[in-house]
């Protein structure tokens, strides 16, 4: 039933799009005894007319659309005679009445004031699943982030925190609001290497110092060797209060190598890309407190590892280690046949403010050939926003694609996207999302996961991924170029993900670092000389520039605001692709003629003529058309 209501809820999010006036209804007045059985009916009866007169009236009634149809005529059928209803007196669509909740079904993710909740069973990757307690995360925002970016606590915020670790450790508070040893180790790494290693602007206040001092000599009594080691590796920062740290070692085979690099880290030095692959292989996958309670090394350094890493500003080795360790998990990579693939990088945490557009332009320019992978995970902290797999799955659409089930999608001339998991393509990387949720901030993995390579290409390959932070985008560009993919292209779009606005800067705004807009990258340029190295005569072309839409033909406009809701995402972006002028429109035009002209693409030399043709393709009904056939060929694929 996936797919079928998911595209119920196509064809009812969309309701506003086909222009009439008709509310998509459905009255659930029948008995009790038949209530959820003419629901059913009349959601698949509801899709069927309402895709078929939508599609008839702009005379593109698809092959795809048509054989959707059939298999909800189909399914209508089996309902009937399971019933013995007749369906006579059921009226077309545009006749329906509808209440506000219908889209809520059993066994489904539910929709919650525009938010997916999706219940989950799955086991939690930590040894110590408990908390994460909220006042240690607002401290943990402060004081686990760079040289220059972390805000010391006060005195009443650092006592507020050491008191309600020490409540944890005595036992005092319920599991729901305790300290985890996972926050316990980012919150104490981060102190330690502040105090050896960060500017004197961003080192200990008097405040945490005054509160650690009196509250240290009841932590040492109660606290894990893990943290106190963590808390004092040498014995040198609390007075000679915890011998501990000098001789730890390690309470499980698993933390040796891990306590070694920490030792480094600590201090502010760094490790090179052996250990750093050596590492992330001893501790990876995660396994939970079932499997992995005898052999997994401890929650508490692994959060440290994590933040404090990210906290000393990673070397290119260091990245290039984190992105490039599990390349081989799987196996060889799975190959698509097409002529061009472009890998979306976007973060995996989200949007929470605005519109989220890369889904519906990676069907626009797959529409016209441009072929796009887009991968991520359902949810991830810290922001926990609207990703694509939540749309996709409230479209109905599979979200467990393999890289080789994708291929499939990815060839298939009437599709050319697909969407991949981390769940799924990298369960390794996977299995630290619960550590994440602890640690608060993100670790190096967060900008790595972007440069990801699930699937490899016979054509031209790009890859395209964001930055927000001043400085990461040439440490990506670096991982973009050990891909081996023949263009790459960094942006910074709204909410440091890949969506360029359409909005005009303004000429007094205050810009932290590179403004919004910003992009940077290399393509293919082809040269007419005897001297070139290359038998195919290409070369790389760096450029960085300032994206402004007025370049591609587009009037400024405001940005779509989504604010958190899965539904307002969809419905704008559905709306776009069924041809709905507006900012919505312009943003999905934008992005699709920005990629094409950037990486360099065939047809995109001017960027007014990339803007034409993404436009073609929207109201051509082309886009759509690869969407609707996504939701039901990905369910085919994994079946």
């Amino acid at each position: 039933m996936d797919a079928l209501q998911g595209m119920r809820f196509l064809t009812s999010s969309s309701s506003k799009v086909l222009g009439s006036s008709a509310a998509f209804h459905l009255e659930l007045d029948q008995s009790s005894r038949m209530q959820s059985v003419d629901l059913e009916m009349s959601s698949a009866l509801s899709t069927f007319n309402s895709v078929r007169w939508w599609y008839h009236k702009e005379e593109c009634f698809s092959k795809c659309v048509a054989k959707t149809s059939r298999t909800l005529q189909r399914r209508i059928k089996e309902t009937y005679l399971n019933s013995s209803q007749r369906l006579d007196h059921l009226n077309p669509p545009h006749r329906l009445k509808v209440r506000a909740n219908a889209v809520v079904q059993k066994g489904m993710s539910t929709l919650d004031q525009g938010e997916i909740h999706v219940k989950s069973t799955r086991t939690k990757f930590l040894q110590n699943d408990v908390g994460p307690n909220l006042t240690v995360l607002e401290a943990q925002a402060r004081v686990c982030t760079g040289p220059t970016q972390t805000r010391p606590l006060d005195e009443a915020q650092a006592y507020n925190v050491l008191d309600a670790i020490l409540k944890t450790v005595r036992g005092e508070l319920p599991d729901e609001e305790k300290v985890s040893e996972a926050q316990m180790g980012a919150f104490f790494g981060a102190m330690t290497l502040r105090a050896n290693a960060f500017p004197r602007e961003t080192q200990w206040s008097e405040g945490e110092r005054k509160a650690l001092t009196e509250m240290w000599p009841y932590l040492y009594e109660k606290l894990p060797r893990e943290v106190l080691f963590l808390a004092d590796p040498e014995g040198t920062i609390m007075g000679g209060l915890s011998p501990v740290g000098p001789t730890f070692v390690g309470s499980r085979d698993a933390d040796v190598r891990l306590v070694g690099a920490l030792r480094e880290i600590l201090v502010g030095e760094h490790l090179g890309f052996e250990e750093v692959v050596m590492l992330l292989k001893d501790v990876l996958p995660r396994r939970g407190p079932e499997e992995g309670s005898l052999v997994e090394v401890s929650d508490a350094l692994l959060a440290a590892f994590m933040i404090c890493q990210r906290m000393n500003i990673e070397t290119d080795r260091e990245l290039k280690a984190y992105c490039m360790a599990f390349d081989n998990e799987l196996g060889p990579l799975a190959v698509a046949d097409v002529k061009s693939l472009t890998h979306y990088g976007e973060p995996y945490d989200g949007n929470t403010r605005f519109f989220r557009s890369t889904l519906f332009v990676a069907a626009v320019r797959a529409s016209y050939g441009e072929s796009c992978l887009i991968h991520g995970v359902n949810c991830m902290p810290p922001k926990k926003g609207v990703t694509e797999e939540q749309m996709l799955k409230l479209m109905g659409a599979a979200t467990t694609l393999s890289p080789k089930a994708a291929v499939q999608l990815i060839e298939d001339q009437d599709i050319g996207f697909a969407y991949i998991s981390q769940r799924e393509a990298r369960p390794s990387l996977y299995s630290l999302v619960d550590l994440r949720e602890h640690i608060k901030k993100r670790p190096p993995i967060a900008t790595t996961e972007k440069v990801q390579h699930y699937i490899k290409a016979t054509g031209r390959e790009a890859m395209m991924a964001s930055f927000y932070h001043e400085g990461y985008e040439d440490p990506i560009l670096m991982l973009i170029r050990r891909r081996g993919v023949d263009a790459g292209l960094v942006i910074k779009g709204e909410e440091g993900a890949l969506s360029l606005t359409t909005k005009e800067q303004s000429p007094d705004a205050v810009v932290k670092g590179r403004p919004l807009n910003y992009c940077a990258g290399f393509r293919p340029q082809k040269i007419a000389t005897e001297q070139c190295r290359n038998p195919d005569g290409l070369l790389r072309e760096a450029f960085a520039l300032e994206v402004k839409a007025r370049d591609y033909g587009i009037a400024p406009t405001s940005t779509p605001r989504t604010d958190r809701s899965v539904k307002k995402n969809l419905e704008l972006g559905l709306a776009a692709l069924r041809g709905e002028k507006g900012p919505a429109y312009d943003r999905i035009i934008l992005n699709a003629a920005v990629a094409d002209h950037l990486l360099g693409c065939n047809g995109a030399e001017d960027p007014i003529a990339a803007a034409e043709r993404a436009k073609e393709a929207i109201d051509s009904g082309k886009a759509l058309n690869a969407v609707l056939k996504y939701i039901e060929c990905s369910q085919h694929v994994v079946s």
